[in-house]
Parts: structure tokens; C-alpha cells; sequence
């Protein structure tokens, strides 16, 4: 599907936006085949942030847009596979079902995700913890790049992914959604099913889906022991909509059991050693993790004359255990609650100004319930209070610009193991003082023009300050340092895109300086037998990119999309080999050549089908795509101590087509498939964790491979009730 790259404002995000507008008709009534038509359509597309609702043709800071029928059609794996494409967005990942996002180069803690209006907390420091997010229940997708503190806080400096729940229904409506889905490289299997509907003002949302796959292959490992997993996950939403405004309450469960890929090999053949008889069993084999994220959220809106105050409140648990010598016990076992809070007052237009102001903030208490440990026991506690304003100057500027305070407080507990002291007792405060100044200028319908300076705040997290033990996931033994400060950047974002009917094209340049870059790097010996020693330290940094993309509409049916991305992160006065921030990802490349056979709107096809016969037939909206994803050798790496090798370039290939089908005009299934790395190429991804598993000694090659060629079918019924 064709990926949007668009401007945003940085100002004017929130954890309700493009969902609502999404969901006001059919995800086909637009004509996505006039680029100049869509692109005006957004324009003039309205969201709601901080500063109240907003035009995007207002917009000053860079974002990417995944629109719920881009969801629809891209396979994968989890919500964060999912978004993985987008320009200057990447993913670190630890087999098939765990993902973190990246956004231009700087993830784990200095990536927030909001999911159903707050924060997602679980654990998200380790290499191999994921988003614990169900992605059958996310209807769009926003992604934030650069520093969000101003809006959100410690942890925003490089961006925000937002991820839309399906919007309520109009008053009087029921919708009920049958999904399923297959993939043929890891057997995985899916399917979603949902209920939804507005009665008067009362609303709700019900569903549930379940996941399951088996280990994945490629052509130089064969079947990858370890990358299969289970999930299963509800989600129950109960609320009011009247005039005065809403109020809702969500609870969702998340339940995630993945294998741990260890990536030992027997010494004589290279080949991966298996605990289990049938690798690709759907069941349990050791080792594997078991994940459960629980989630209560109380969102509340109240309209006032003069504006709107909004207030939302969120219970989260998540439960982490880790089992690796027996199916019954667990050897390690993270549990930690979060309670999160947002009160915001947004006022209406007057004079060309839009105000708001806030308070925000988290409680967080973390306990280690298993027989090993890597992090001490701690609790946190912080808040964050804020400013903001909005001004347009004519039909053609806009100003916008805010402050922001934040404390936090973190407070690790001593432990002492076999009479010798693992954790001592500390605490630490932090203070940031944020803000955010932009500017844009709709030169007119066709060129628009944005310049945004964003400062950003990061306190260290409770692994980076006491981490004393081995991380499985990393496959090592990791140290913290008490000693560490906050990171503070400043990053500078210059935007430009033009349309017209034939060209859509889109430029993002950054430039980014980070104080106190927190990172690890490799210690000599060995604290325990058979991993390698890595401490957390920290350095300035200074990351320079940019993001382009361009779209060829030369006839009515068919688009040649193309983008690029590319980071340069530099620790500052440093050494050759230590000059490269670590795990970096490679500059890509992807372009798609789609062709839409048939694309009518149903609005059309209920309104013409006596003119137009071919209104009747059984496909319509059909498209067929050929997609290359280049990614480029990446030779700026942190090589020192072998922290990381370069890796090669490689280029993946992929077909897909989608189409509705229909019977007498009326859309009853949706049906996509997509055939992704269609050529079997055997690579590995830089972000990839397992490229440093253990060397195949009869090939030399060291690490584990990514999956090979995949084809997935999805088929999605909707029913009107």
C-alpha cells in the first residue's frame, strides 16, 4: 500500500486524533487516485491536541500517518512490525513477536507509546520486551518524530507513537467485525472479532483476538528454535457521549508467550539446538517468557464555553516471568504497577489564539518476584506541569510554542544474595525545564514551509542506574552506574512538500544534540561464565538526518512512491571505534509501484450502479503492488571491544494485492495478500539482537537470520447490525 508521509504539528497531538476523522465514512469513499485531491483533503483534515482543534495545514513538526487501510493490508507480526516502514522509523527486534520502535536512530526508553490515551509502561528497558499491545486493535497510527517532552514528559526526547483505537460510532449505529489471517513462513495463524455500537449516547466496544505461530525459517538456519509464540487479548470500552462531552472506561488484557531465542548451535554440525522435538510445535518450549499487561483507563471530557477540560486516568500491571530450566517455575519474574494521570484545559479560538495548560504525571512501583534478579525492586514518581499557545497570522502563518516543568523521583531498594550485597539503597531527583517553539507557512495550496526547535529531557531508568545481573535477552551481563545524569537534547527540524496533480514529495531534515548520551559498552573478563560484560556510560552525541519521499501519479491508476531515510549518531570527542552510536540503523530505500484496476467509492457505486454495471461486480477498489525495501551496508558502528560488526547491504522484494468483494453493490469481505522478501533472501537486520548469537562453525556465519519469504492472507468481514 502506498505509505503518506505528512507534516503534523508538534503541539497538536493527542491520544484521540486522526481515528475520529478516520472513521466518519468508509476507508474508500476517498479517492486515494488524485494525490493533489487527498492531499488537500488533509490539509484541511481536523485534529485534536493540547492547543484544541487544528488544521494540519497548521502543522510544524514531522510525523507519519498509518491510516487503518494501510494497517489492514501490511503483514506482520505485531503493531510495531506493522509501522516499521514508515521514513525515519525502525524496529529492534528479538525474533518474531517482540518489536521496539525506532525513530531516527534513538529508541528503548526515549520512545513513548500511548496506547488508549496513556503511556504504555512494561518494562520497555529490555532488549527483548515488546509492546505489550494487541494490534488487531489499532485503528490508526501516529509516529512523532523528534522531542515530544513539552507534551509528554521524561522519556519523549525521540519521538511518540501513538496508537488510535477505533473511534465510537454515530449515534444509533452497531457494527460487528469478523478478521482472520495466515502466514506461511511461521505457520501463524489469527483472528479478531469485535462488537461495537451507539444506543442513545451510550457506547461500547468489545473484542477479542488470539495469535499463534510457530518457529520461523530462513534458507541458512533452516526452522529458528525459540521464535514462536501465543497471544491472546480483550479489550471491553463502556462510555457516555452526550453533548456536554464523554466520559469512557477501557480495560484491556494482554496475555504474550514467545520463546526465547538463545542461538546456540551444536559444536559439530553449526546446526540451532532445540529443546523440543517438533520445532515448529505452537506449544510451549523452553526457554520462553510469559507476559501478561492488564489496563483500566477512565477518559473524561467536559465541554465549556470557553474551551474543553479533559481529564484521563489509567491503572496498568505488568507481569513478566521468565522460564528457562522448567515448564512449572519460573526463574525470574518482574511485576510492575503504573498509575498515570492527565488534566488538561484547552480554550476555543479567540483572536487567532488557542491556549492550554496542564498537569501530567506517573506512579510506578516495580518488585522482582523470581530467584534471579537483574534490576533492584524501586518505586518512581514524577509530575510535569505545562503551557502552550497557539497563533495564526492570516491565512498564511502560524506560531505555536510552550514550557513545560518535570520532576522525578526514583528510589532502588537494597537486596543482599548468599550474604553479599547485589543492590544498595539509593534514590535520585531529576528536574527538566522543556519547551518547543515552531513555525509554519502555508505558502499556498500546492507548498508549505515548517520550522520547529525542540528541547527534550530524559532521566536514567532504573536499568541504567542498578542493573546488576544477566539479561537474557541481550545475552549478557549488564552493570549500571548510579552516578548517571539526565540526557537533555535540542533538536532543530526544517520540513518542506509540495503537490500538485501529478507529484507529491516530501523533505525532513534534523539535526539533534544530546548531553549525557546514556549507552553501554563492553567490559574485559567475564562476572559469570559464558556472557560478556557490558556497563552503562554516557557521552554527548549529535545526530544528523533527514527523510525524503516523493510520489509519481503520471495517469489516473497508478503511483510510483519512493523514500529514504538516513542518521549519522556521533558520540562527540571520541575515538575511531567508539565514534559510532550503537545500533544505528542502516539508511533504506523503499519504493512501490501500485496499480489500482478498479477504485470506486460505495457512496458512488450506491448512487450510479444503474449508469455504471460495473458497479456490480464481485471486486472492487482492486490494486495489485510491487515493493523493494533497500537497506544499505551499515559501516558506522561502535566496533570497539566488538560491541557490534558492520552489516551488509540487502534488498527485499515484495508483491501484494487487495481488493473488496461485493455482491449486488454491497461490500461484504475485504481480502489482502501480500508475499514479502518473495526472493527468500537470507539476511539480517542491524537492529537485530541475534545477529551476535554464536557462530555456525561449519559456515563461518555468526548470528541468526531473519525469516525468509512469508505470504500472508487476511480476510476481513464487516457486519452492519
Amino acid at each position: 500500500m502506498k505509505k503518506r508521509y505528512i507534516i503534523l504539528p508538534l503541539l497538536c497531538i493527542c491520544t484521540a486524533l486522526a481515528a475520529q476523522d478516520n472513521n466518519k465514512t468508509d476507508h474508500h469513499t476517498e479517492d486515494s487516485t488524485d494525490v493533489f485531491f487527498r492531499h488537500l483533503q488533509l490539509n484541511e483534515l481536523t485534529v485534536t491536541g493540547v492547543t484544541g482543534d487544528t488544521k494540519l495545514k497548521h502543522a510544524t513538526a514531522p510525523v507519519s500517518i498509518v491510516t487503518p487501510q494501510v494497517l489492514k493490508a501490511t503483514a506482520s507480526t505485531n503493531i510495531i512490525d506493522a509501522i516499521s516502514r514508515q521514513p525515519g522509523v525502525s524496529q529492534l527486534t528479538t525474533g518474531g513477536s517482540i518489536s521496539k520502535p525506532i525513530i531516527r536512530g534513538l529508541g528503548y526508553n526515549r520512545v513513548v507509546v500511548m496506547s488508549e490515551g496513556v503511556r504504555q509502561e512494561g518494562q520497555q528497558w529490555g532488549d527483548e520486551h515488546g509492546v505489550e499491545v494487541d494490534g488487531s486493535s489499532v485503528n490508526s497510527v501516529e509516529i512523532l518524530k523528534g522531542p515530544a517532552s513539552l507534551m509528554y514528559g521524561s522519556d519523549a526526547m525521540a519521538g511518540v507513537v501513538i496508537l488510535h483505537p477505533q473511534a465510537t460510532l454515530p449515534e444509533g449505529e452497531m457494527r460487528a467485525n469478523v478478521s482472520t489471517e495466515y502466514q506461511t513462513n511461521n505457520g501463524l495463524f489469527g483472528y479478531n472479532l469485535s462488537l461495537a455500537g451507539n444506543q442513545q449516547g451510550f457506547v461500547w466496544d468489545a473484542r477479542f483476538s488470539q495469535k499463534l505461530a510457530h518457529a520461523y525459517k530462513n534458507k541458512y538456519d533452516g526452522y529458528v528454535p525459540g521464535s514462536q509464540f501465543r497471544e491472546c487479548a480483550g479489550r471491553l470500552m463502556l462510555g457516555i457521549n452526550k453533548a456536554w462531552g464523554h466520559s469512557r472506561l477501557t480495560a484491556t488484557a494482554y496475555h504474550l508467550t514467545p520463546g526465547i531465542i538463545e542461538g546456540e548451535r551444536d559444536p559439530e554440525t553449526g546446526e540451532l539446538e532445540c529443546s523440543t522435538d517438533n520445532v515448529k510445535t505452537y506449544g510451549k518450549a523452553l526457554p520462553f517468557q510469559q507476559v501478561k499487561h492488564y489496563k483500566a483507563v477512565w477518559d473524561n471530557s467536559l465541554n465549556l464555553s470557553s474551551g474543553y477540560l479533559k481529564a484521563i486516568i489509567g491503572y496498568q500491571q505488568n507481569r513478566r516471568q521468565e522460564y528457562e530450566e522448567s515448564m512449572d517455575e519460573y526463574e525470574l519474574y518482574f511485576k510492575l504497577h503504573t498509575l498515570t494521570y492527565d488534566l488538561r484545559y484547552v480554550t476555543n479560538e479567540f483572536d487567532g489564539w488557542k491556549l492550554s495548560t496542564g498537569i501530567g504525571g506517573m506512579y510506578q512501583k516495580s518488585g522482582n518476584e523470581g530467584e534471579e534478579y537483574l534490576i533492584p525492586d524501586y518505586r518512581l514518581f514524577d509530575f510535569g506541569i505545562y503551557a502552550t499557545a497557539t497563533k495564526a497570522l492570516g491565512d498564511r502563518w502560524t506560531l505555536n510554542g510552550g514550557l513545560r516543568y518535570d520532576h522525578r523521583r526514583l528510589h532502588g531498594d537494597a537486596l543482599q544474595e548468599d550474604g553479599e550485597m547485589r543492590f544498595t539503597d539509593f534514590s535520585r531527583h531529576f528536574n527538566g525545564l522543556t519547551g518547543s517553539v515552531g513555525a509554519v507557512c502555508n505558502i499556498n495550496d500546492h507548498l508549505n514551509l515548517r520550522l520547529n526547535v525542540a528541547r527534550g529531557f530524559r532521566t536514567p531508568n532504573m536499568s541504567e542506574l542498578a542493573s546488576n545481573g544477566v539479561h537474557e535477552g541481550s545475552i549478557r551481563y549488564e552493570l549500571g552506574n548510579q552516578q548517571l545524569k539526565a540526557e537533555y537534547s535540542l533538536q532543530a527540524d526544517l520540513g518542506l512538500d509540495f503537490t500538485s496533480q501529478y507529484v507529491s514529495a516530501q523533505l525532513a531534515l534534523f539535526a539533534n544534540r544530546i548531553d549525557n548520551y546514556i549507552f553501554t559498552h563492553r567490559l574485559p573478563g567475564e562476572i559469570e561464565e559464558g556472557y560478556l560484560t557490558y556497563a552503562y556510560t554516557q557521552g554527548d552525541a549529535r545526530l544528523l538526518g533527514f527523510e525524503a519521499g516523493i510520489d509519481f501519479h503520471p495517469i489516473h491508476s497508478v503511483h510510483f512512491s519512493n523514500s529514504f531515510s538516513y542518521v549519522d549518531a556521533q558520540l562527540m570527542h571520541a575515538t575511531a571505534d567508539t565514534k559510532y552510536l550503537p545500533f544505528t540503523p542502516a539508511p533504506k530505500w523503499s519504493s512501490e509501484l501500485k496499480w489500482e484496476l478498479q477504485h470506486h467509492s460505495h457512496s458512488t457505486v450506491a448512487h450510479h450502479h444503474e449508469r455504471h454495471p460495473f458497479h456490480r461486480s464481485l471486486l472492487n477498489n482492486l490494486y495489485i503492488a510491487a515493493g523493494l525495501d533497500c537497506y544499505m551496508k551499515q559501516t558506522h558502528v561502535y566496533s570497539a571491544d566488538d560491541t557490534e560488526t558492520v552489516t551488509p547491504g540487502y534488498a527485499l522484494l515484495s508483491l501484494s494485492a487487495g481488493t473488496d468483494i461485493q455482491v449486488k453493490g454491497k461490500k461484504i469481505a475485504e481480502l489482502y495478500i501480500t508475499a514479502d522478501n518473495l526472493l527468500n533472501r537470507a539476511y539480517q537486520n542491524h537492529l537485530s539482537r541475534l545477529k551476535y548469537a554464536d557462530e555456525n562453525v561449519v559456515t563461518g556465519r555468526r548470528g541468526v537470520y531473519n525469516m525468509g519469504r512469508n505470504i500472508t492472507f487476511k480476510l476481513v468481514v464487516p457486519i452492519s447490525l
